[in-house]
């Protein structure tokens, strides 16, 4: 296993494979429950169980999928963003049959397959300047900060203003304060698996201070645990096969939405792992990713994997950053988190008992060790810089790595342009540039008709 996982080459061992795994595991967890919510309405649609299981099921193949075959700590899940245009864009929106929708998702993951096995994907990623991807790393950190605060209840919506300060007073912002507290002590003083044990000691204390409406754990409530040991009831693989590709073929306009969704599927991915790779202090010197092209084929097969097992586009999750962070940096960590997905099935009661406050926390310092990138920036060079600000700026700002990336294409084509240095820049960068101005004035549908 150590020769596989090559744990001397990458400075890591199995214990801290294993504690990266679960922490990562652990800050991606909700989206067992919030995935089949918002594609099926919640646990009074029949379809919801059957959400939670197919959930669970894709998301451990491709996890595990990607930590044997790309060895790389990254783990996949059903996309947030990505499934509520399948459940308020194309089910409800354009009225689709939900069998169409997941077509659509098969569809796009398998184009975008195609550009990975011809290595258009990987040249692409390949032709952004090294300050660009590394505001790429800096954003994404702010967007999983912003995230943590956000579902901690620190910031808020407001009326007044797009965001603003939570009522800090309570139970659930006072949760996600103490847990910051104690996860920040924890790794300040350098603890091993210090994201997991905040996570888990801040659940500790929602219990046994009864916060968020948990009541404490007493002997008839720890003996009455065995018996939430168990598949969703009525669970079943009703929405595996259920992608219709030939109407997805068959209907031109469509075509927009798989374009539209292609573009956010392959941008996505692409912002994650240049960050976590920065992060994780495994990028070459010209800062590339190494074995990079495995990694894509995993993701893009995942999106093909997630419409056929009808739960909507897999991807490369962020929240993988957490595992980084406990110091994963082999494909073990992957296999470790792909695992307990399988596991959750048996126990999603119990996982369920996990608030959001308690792993915010976690994501809000996995953002500040990701921002700690912006001091390679080389912000004398202005040609580079301000796309690569403009990118930090609208990652979370648009609650969109594919918007904000995109601002950082077109702003860095346009500016090379204007210095008379558009003859430096990849033709890849170009045409990519191009795609999102149709992709960001939504031209999709105009082109498709």
């Amino acid at each position: 296993m150590e020769r596989f996982f090559k744990f001397a080459e990458r400075g890591t061992d199995v214990r801290t494979e294993v504690l990266a795994g679960i922490a990562t595991f652990m800050t991606m967890a909700y989206i067992i429950f919030v995935n089949p919510s918002i594609l099926f309405g919640g646990p009074t649609n029949p379809m919801w169980a059957a959400g939670v299981v197919a959930t669970c099921l894709a998301a451990g193949v491709m996890t595990i999928a990607m930590g044997v075959f790309a060895n790389w700590p990254l783990a996949l899940a059903a996309g947030m963003g990505l499934n509520a245009v399948v459940a308020f864009g194309l089910v409800a929106g354009m009225k689709l049959p939900y069998s169409t929708a997941m077509g659509v998702i098969v569809v796009e993951g398998l184009l975008v397959t195609i550009l990975v096995l011809t290595k258009v994907r990987e040249q692409v990623m390949d032709a952004i300047p090294n300050n660009l991807k590394r505001g790429i790393g800096v954003g994404i950190g702010i967007f999983i900060a912003f995230i943590g605060t956000v579902d901690g209840g620190l910031v808020v919506k407001s009326e007044g203003t797009p965001i603003s300060f939570g009522n800090w007073a309570t139970p659930g912002a006072l949760l996600t304060i103490i847990g910051l507290v104690i996860t920040a002590a924890l790794l300040v003083k350098k603890v091993k698996g210090a994201l997991l044990w905040g996570i888990l000691s801040t659940t500790v204390v929602a219990i046994v201070f009864e916060l968020l409406g948990f009541k404490a754990l007493t002997p008839g409530a720890l003996a009455g645990a065995a018996k939430v040991i168990s598949i969703p009831t009525g669970a079943s693989f009703q929405t595996i096969g259920h992608a219709d590709i030939m109407a997805v073929i068959t209907n031109i306009p469509l075509w927009g939405m798989v374009f539209a969704i292609m573009m956010t599927d392959f941008f996505d991915t692409m912002g994650t792992v240049v960050s976590i790779g920065g992060q994780a202090k495994m990028l070459t010197k010209e800062g590339k990713v190494p074995g990079l092209n495995r990694i894509l084929l995993v993701d893009s097969l995942a999106a093909v994997v997630g419409g056929f097992f009808g739960v909507s586009s897999n991807t490369t999750y962020i929240e993988s950053a957490a595992g980084v962070g406990e110091g994963g940096r082999t494909g073990l960590t992957s296999v470790v988190t792909g695992l307990l997905f399988f596991v959750a099935l048996f126990f999603t009661p119990i996982i369920g008992l996990v608030p959001a406050q308690a792993t915010a926390p976690a994501l809000i310092l996995v953002g500040f060790m990701m921002f700690q990138t912006a001091a390679d920036i080389d912000f004398s060079n202005w040609e580079e810089a301000i796309p690569a600000f403009l990118t930090i700026l609208l990652i979370p700002l648009t609650y969109s790595i594919a918007r904000g990336v995109g601002a950082g294409f077109v702003s860095y084509a346009l500016l090379a342009l204007y210095k008379g240095k558009a003859k430096n820049v990849s033709w890849l960068v170009w045409v990519v540039s191009l795609l999102f101005i149709i992709d960001m004035f939504g031209l999709w549908s105009k082109i498709f008709g």
